[in-house]
C-alpha cells in the first residue's frame, strides 16, 4: 500500500500540501485503505468525507491537505491502477517477447497475479465504474482499452507467425478480459470452491491458448472443470 501511495504522491506532489514525504505517504495509505474498505461496504458515492475522516483517523482538515474533493481522490486511485497495469504488462522478459505463445501465457499470469496483489483497488475500479464522473469514467474505459490492446498486440504477432488461428484479434482480446476479471470480482465463489490462484491461472491459460490456437473442441470439458 505505501509503495503505491508513494507513487501517487509523486504524481500529485503539486496538490498535496504535506511537505514531509514519509508523513504524506503514511497518511495517503490510511486514506486510500479506508476509501477502499468503505466503498466495498457502502459504495464510493455514498461515502462522505466525514465517513472517510472517521475511518482513516484523520480530521476533515487533514483530508483536505491531500485532495480538494472526492473526485480528486477517485482520480488518484484510478490513476495508480491504470499506471500499474500498464507498467506490469509491458514488462515481459525480453526472452519471451519474441514467442507469442509464451508471451500470451506470461500476460495471463501477470495480470491475474497483479489483481491478486491489488485486489481491493481492482474491485473498487470495477464496481464503482458506473457512477464515475465523466472524466474518471473515460480514464477507466481507456485503461481497459489499453490492457486489451496489449493482449491484441501479442495476438497479432501470433497470427502473423502462424502460431495463432483467430479471425478477429480485437474481439478475442476483449473476450479474454472477463476471464481475467472474474478472479478478483468473484473471489468469494473461488474461495468457497477452494480454487487456488495457481489452479485458476492454469485453467484460464489452457482455455485461452486452446481458443487462439484453434483447438476449442475440448473447451466445453475445460469450462466444465473450471466451474466445478
Amino acid at each position: 500500500m505505501e509503495a503505491l501511495c508513494a507513487r501517487i504522491l509523486e504524481r500529485h506532489r503539486d496538490s498535496v500540501r504535506v511537505q514531509k514525504p514519509h508523513v504524506a505517504v503514511a497518511n495517503l495509505a490510511r486514506i486510500i485503505e479506508a476509501t477502499l474498505k468503505l466503498s466495498n461496504k457502502q459504495g464510493f458515492h455514498a461515502t462522505s468525507l466525514r465517513d472517510l475522516a472517521q475511518a482513516s483517523g484523520l480530521s476533515m482538515g487533514g483530508l483536505y491537505s491531500y485532495f480538494d474533493n472526492k473526485t480528486t481522490l477517485l482520480s488518484m486511485i484510478l490513476g495508480e491502477v491504470a499506471t500499474t497495469v500498464n507498467e506490469v504488462l509491458e514488462a515481459a522478459p525480453e526472452e519471451i517477447v519474441g514467442d507469442p505463445l509464451e508471451h500470451l501465457k506470461w500476460l495471463i499470469e501477470a495480470h491475474i497475479r497483479l489483481t491478486e496483489a491489488m485486489q481491493p483497488w481492482f474491485v473498487f475500479a470495477y464496481m464503482e465504474a458506473k457512477s464515475f464522473p465523466t472524466a474518471e469514467r473515460k480514464m477507466a474505459v481507456e485503461s481497459e482499452a489499453a490492457t486489451e490492446e496489449i493482449f491484441a498486440g501479442v495476438l497479432r504477432n501470433g497470427v502473423a507467425s502462424g502460431t495463432f488461428a483467430i479471425s478477429d484479434v480485437e474481439l478475442t482480446a476483449s473476450l479474454i478480459k472477463p476471464l481475467l476479471q472474474d478472479w478478483y470480482v468473484k473471489r468469494g465463489k473461488y474461495r468457497k470452491r477452494g480454487t487456488t490462484i495457481e489452479a485458476y491461472v492454469e485453467m484460464v491459460t489452457t482455455i485461452i491458448v486452446a481458443a487462439v490456437r484453434g483447438k476449442m473442441r475440448h473447451a466445453p470439458e475445460q469450462l466444465s472443470q473450471a466451474q466445478e
